[in-house]
């Protein structure tokens, strides 16, 4: 009696702090906050949130098949609390959609509208400063491929989404899986059923750090260049930066930072506005004979990388159409938010370009005049800093679920206690994923290289590669032949652009590393 009674006013708390959670999440998807709310990866942060229901629904079909082995008793009816680590109580099925039917409850759908902002935050982002840097060594040819890469990138959005459905025994379309994960592991099916989830968190996971440490690097580069007459070399600024982020190893979740997520892009939009505006105030000097029809053969297939690194968002996607009001309307926002983005994109890269040519620097605003330049760039350093959780806890979330988290087939003991709190040696993990990233931004400080490396080698695989390939690979019967040779076509050119970018950047990479150590 004891027992149940305890059981009762657990689901009592429970139920409380749920609908307090929903009523928050309500209010500020109202605000623009739901789903995805920051740039380059803000959709890994779903990790929190969105994918959440999976990572538990696997959890509890793992402690079911284990406490059915033991013979251990059922769970009392109506008990449907669980720890985060999975050592709680059962609910009455065990199954993943009823964990996923009780986690979906009182949380708010998005509009086509919400979907769209948050979109537009991952493929517009504060990377989109090296975008002039592409034009330099790529000319026209460089506006091209960015145009491109919008159409490419919105043409591969729609068909990963189209991989998520099927056809039942009656002809209806049906949603039969949830994620990236999920398409990867069907296409690997039987004989690898997690072959392809592995590879694509794999992907995931190196995205996520080389974001986090692009972030390291852009705070130290735009530190340094502000203020250029203090006796503080670009590395020292990055320790500064790194040692501000520390605490990031402490995070349980991501309702902190979150709340300033739609400020940090607001500040971005309108930093963007100012660099524009003062180009524009300098279109009588614009060299317009400095744009390029030919390309520097040896660092255009990085201008490449940074392009196609712009665009990603493949990776929420799934996460993001399974959330909407109405999923129908998806292919209609992806529509206009890579329309929107191309323009923006193509404008700000090339007045950026016309206004300094052969002057552009990696990262634009270093090109301002100094009594702007500080300005500008503070507020930049200040969005990097509060952008840096969102990638870095994601990538906790994957490595944790991936190998200290999953069940009978984790590789490490769980890191997490009984009582669901991070254990000492799992803190110590964490601390030292900040530091890496800290090394590689001083070894590697170069924002381009860096950029052109993810977008050539995650960016190109994830947008490119796998979501033409899942798409020959689950529906070929289905597909007609323009679809056939558009999804050929993007493998093909994307595998050509990814091998082709990723050799000049890492030797680029190489040879900078050589010259630092060196130093």
């Amino acid at each position: 009696m004891a027992t149940l009674l305890r059981s009762k006013l657990s689901n009592v708390a429970t139920t409380v702090s749920h609908k307090s959670q929903a009523k928050m999440s309500g209010m500020f998807a109202r605000m623009g906050f739901q789903a995805a709310t920051d740039e380059e990866a803000v959709g890994f942060a779903h990790c929190d949130d969105l994918d959440m229901e999976h990572r538990q629904g696997l959890q509890m079909d793992i402690l079911k098949s284990e406490g059915s082995e033991e013979g251990g008793e059922p769970p009392l009816e109506g008990d449907i609390h669980y720890q985060r680590d999975g050592t709680g109580p059962l609910p009455p099925s065990g199954s993943k959609e009823a964990c996923s039917e009780l986690s979906g409850q009182g949380k708010p759908k998005i509009t086509a509208w919400e979907a769209g902002w948050n979109v537009t935050n991952a493929i517009q982002g504060m990377f989109v400063l090296g975008l002039p840097y592409a034009i330099l060594h790529g000319g026209y040819l460089g506006l091209f491929l960015i145009i491109f890469a919008a159409v490419v990138c919105c043409y591969t959005g729609k068909i990963l989404i189209a991989c998520l459905y099927e056809e039942n025994e009656d002809g209806e379309i049906v949603r039969v899986r949830d994620s990236y994960v999920d398409i990867a592991n069907a296409c690997c099916a039987p004989r690898f059923p997690t072959l392809g989830g592995r590879i694509v968190n794999v992907a995931q996971i190196i995205e996520l750090v080389m974001t986090c440490i692009l972030y390291v690097v852009v705070s130290g580069n735009l530190m340094y260049n502000s203020f250029p007459n203090l006796p503080v070399s670009q590395k020292s600024w990055s320790i500064i930066a790194t040692a501000v982020l520390l605490p990031c190893a402490f995070l349980k979740n991501l309702k902190a930072v979150s709340k300033f997520s739609l400020l940090c892009t607001l500040a971005h939009f309108v930093i963007n506005i100012l660099v524009i505006a003062y180009c524009l105030s300098r279109a009588r000097d614009w060299a317009w004979d400095k744009v390029k029809f030919y390309i520097d053969v040896k660092k255009f297939p990085i201008s490449i990388g940074i392009i196609v690194f712009s665009y990603t968002s493949q990776i929420f996607l799934p996460s993001l159409e399974g959330n909407m009001q109405n999923p129908k309307e998806f292919h209609c926002m992806m529509n206009w938010t890579h329309i929107a983005a191309c323009i923006l994109k193509g404008l700000f890269a090339l007045v950026a370009y016309l206004t300094w040519a052969d002057e552009t620097k990696e990262v634009i605003t270093d090109n301002l005049p100094s009594t702007i330049r500080a300005v500008v760039n503070i507020f930049l350093v200040a969005k990097a800093l509060l952008s840096y959780p969102l990638p870095f806890f994601a990538a906790v979330e994957v490595l944790e679920r991936s190998l200290f988290q999953d069940g009978n087939r984790a590789f490490f003991p769980n890191c997490y206690g009984g009582d669901g709190r991070l254990k000492s040696w799992g803190l110590t993990l964490r601390c030292a994923l900040v530091v890496f990233t800290l090394l590689m931004a001083i070894y590697v400080p170069h924002f381009a290289l860096l950029m052109g490396l993810t977008g050539s080698l995650t960016g190109a695989g994830l947008c490119f590669l796998l979501p033409s390939l899942f798409h020959l690979k689950l529906l070929w019967r289905k597909l007609l032949w323009h679809h056939v040779f558009f999804d050929v076509a993007i493998f093909v050119i994307g595998g050509i652009c990814s091998v082709s970018g990723f050799i000049h950047s890492l030797e680029g990479l190489i040879e900078a590393f050589r010259t630092n150590a060196e130093d």
